[in-house]
């Protein structure tokens, strides 16, 4: 098999990889450090002779996640973290003429941390089986990558730098990716948690509109973004435990990231993307769909349990859910109780729980954001709930955040979707065939799957992934009803 390619920038040599040929650490962009830190990406500098694309490239400077669960799945190592990050991997069936969908996927881990390199994101299997190009992406994170101030900006030091990062990535998608076997007329951008966000973000950005045709929000629906007002408060304490003033703020280009990286811990808000009336000119999905992405068709769920990944309570008891409910919804637990005991025989006090959390939050913002795709009158939306539990963790975890990413990636062999057992192979064979379905034509339909219809304010159509994989009209709209009229917290998930 040919590992060869040449690209804009010069030839590169990839490597054998379970049937298909991946390229590791492919820059896109130029190193942002020294006088090109904190500014936006520019394309890479041209080499000579063949470039060997055999290791994956450095993650985004970051810190290494406190909770076990989320350290092992994507947590990474200080000595794999650099500010020379702006690379990204490519999977592909044969690097040929054959003009296959592009899969890109932009990693989770809220905006502070996460590589596209990790395990849970091996483009092989996926690439091979849907015959499809698979792209994964690091960019710039935390203060590095999300800085924001209005003074700033006039001192040279530019906005959503991880947003632009991404659209970068896409520009390099567009120029390149036919040398690879990929279709730059047929790319679709999917991503988790954090990269759901970002998915969402970029559906929305002005500079991103045509470089995707498809879009996947997996567990990360967004709304709004921060404004500037707490953006130049994140800014402000940063500058202020540095010891930098405005006026000095390109002495920040010269610091060790890891300096900056100690210093944005602790800051509140945090630093995430910013509408800021330029790069990001309005909210995502608030309080319409956004015009950018009309003809973008886009898929959205949520997992059953979604929230259970931040819980520890485990051994939560009946009358501990009762106490939790009542201190948090302001004495409605019988109500509540009485709501999902239908939906949850046989379920822990521990995941009525993380139901509870998910349906007020991450579900609630995700049916938000299919109603305000359906109403646009564009592109089709379809939405789904991951319910099958993996059966790692003991089983205590359910449909856990995440859990669909493996599946996503027919990455069967890996722990969360039972590693290789027939039901966690069923299970990603469905998925992945309908991610792939969906990059090839703009629709989910496949023949793993019944038939999908497009998601609107009536129906309500929603696709339930579980062993008995089924489509049901706005499933749990006693729950969905209830929480749509009465206060929902917002630090639920």
């Amino acid at each position: 098999m040919d590992t060869r390619v040449e690209i804009a920038s010069g030839r590169l040599r990839g490597a054998e990889d379970r049937g298909t040929v991946v390229f590791r650490g492919v820059p896109y962009a130029r190193p942002p450090v020294h006088e090109r830190a904190f500014r936006a990406p520019q394309p890479p500098d041209p080499w000579s002779g063949t470039r060997a694309a055999i290791r994956f490239g450095s993650a985004a400077p970051q810190f290494v996640p406190p909770m076990r669960i989320v350290r092992g799945l994507i947590g990474v190592p200080a000595d794999r973290q650099s500010q020379d990050c702006l690379t990204l991997n490519v999977w592909t069936p044969a690097p040929d003429a054959a003009r296959r969908p592009v899969m890109v996927w932009i990693h989770g881990g809220a905006f502070v941390m996460g590589t596209g390199a990790t395990f849970l994101y091996h483009g092989a299997r996926l690439a091979r089986r849907g015959d499809a190009v698979v792209v994964t992406i690091n960019y710039r994170l935390g203060a590095l990558g999300f800085l924001n101030h209005p003074e700033l900006r006039a001192r040279g030091i530019d906005a959503n730098l991880g947003i632009r990062d991404q659209i970068r990535a896409l520009e390099w998608v567009r120029d390149n990716i036919a040398a690879f076997g990929g279709d730059p007329s047929r790319v679709m951008i999917f991503g988790q948690s954090g990269g759901g966000s970002k998915t969402s973000t970029l559906l929305a950005t002005p500079a991103a509109k045509g470089l995707f045709h498809r879009a996947i929000v997996q567990s990360g629906s967004t709304l709004r973004l921060v404004d500037e007002a707490d953006a130049a408060k994140a800014a402000d304490q940063l500058l202020k435990k540095l010891g930098i003033a405005r006026a000095r703020i390109a002495d920040i280009q010269r610091l060790p990231w890891e300096q900056i990286l100690e210093a944005q811990a602790g800051i509140n808000p945090g630093f995430t993307p910013v509408m800021n009336g330029a790069y990001l000119p309005h909210h995502p999905f608030d309080p319409a769909a956004p015009p950018e992405s009309r003809d973008v068709p886009v898929i959205i769920s949520t997992t059953l349990e979604d929230a259970a990944l931040r819980l520890t309570n485990w051994d939560l008891t009946e009358s501990g859910l009762t106490a939790l409910l009542n201190e948090r919804y302001k004495g409605k637990a019988a109500e509540i109780l009485a709501l999902y005991r239908p939906m949850t025989a046989g379920k822990t006090p521990y995941l009525v729980q993380a139901q509870v959390f998910t349906d007020t939050q991450a579900r609630s913002r995700a049916i938000t954001q299919a109603e305000r795709k359906a109403a646009q009158g564009g592109a089709g939306a379809w939405m789904y709930i991951w319910e099958w539990p993996t059966p790692a963790f003991e089983g205590k975890l359910g449909a856990v955040h995440g859990h669909d990413v493996d599946a996503s990636f027919n990455l069967y062999r890996n722990g969360i979707c039972g590693t290789g057992e027939k039901t966690g192979r069923l299970m990603s064979k469905r998925l992945a065939s309908t991610f792939v379905a969906f990059a090839k034509t703009g629709s989910p339909d496949n023949d793993q799957i019944p038939h999908w219809p497009k998601y609107d304010g009536t129906a309500r159509a929603t696709m339930i992934f579980d062993t008995d994989t089924r489509v049901v009209n706005d499933p749990r709209s006693a729950i969905r009803k209830y929480w749509s009229g009465n206060a929902q917290p917002t630090d639920a998930d």
